[in-house]
């Protein structure tokens, strides 16, 4: 008989599956959803995670968070943190989260238009400036998309 089992209880082969995703801030759980892919930035590049994924725990990067719920896709700014993938469980952990059709792409271009200008004197204010335009951009990026006609 073929094992269908890749974990104990996580059968990979049924395609109703889902994964719970929660996205948790200091100030509050900003989401707690199932849902068939999750999408994540990585400080090192992108992660997908569908049903049946193996146990990971990682850095997040800052950039855009896609979940997709059926034919529906949100979309979250992540500003870093960590993740955890376990039993079907996507658990986001972050300073800060935005859903994307709250971010405004003018004030994204101020945002890097600012980190840009910041003194860099030292090692430490050169690395601030550096992850100030990380973060800018990748709010830009995602505010540009939203922006952009389809």
């Amino acid at each position: 008989m073929a094992e269908t089992h890749y974990e104990q209880g996580v059968d990979v082969t049924n395609p109703d599956r889902f994964v719970m995703v929660s996205v948790v801030t200091p100030e509050a759980t900003l989401l707690e959803t199932p849902a068939q892919f999750v999408a994540l930035p990585l400080y090192d590049g992108e992660l997908g995670v569908a049903p049946g994924h193996s146990p990971f725990i990682g850095r997040l990067g800052y950039g855009e968070l896609r979940v997709v719920e059926g034919d529906k896709t949100r979309r979250f700014y992540i500003d870093g943190g960590f993740v955890q993938v376990a039993r079907n469980q996507v658990s986001i952990l972050t300073n800060f989260a935005q859903p994307a059709e709250r971010l405004v792409l003018s004030d994204a271009q101020a945002e890097l238009a600012d980190a840009r200008t910041r003194p860099a004197n030292s090692d430490e204010l050169l690395d601030l400036r550096d992850k100030a335009q990380v973060q800018a951009r990748a709010k830009l990026r995602l505010a540009g998309k939203r922006s952009a006609p389809h």
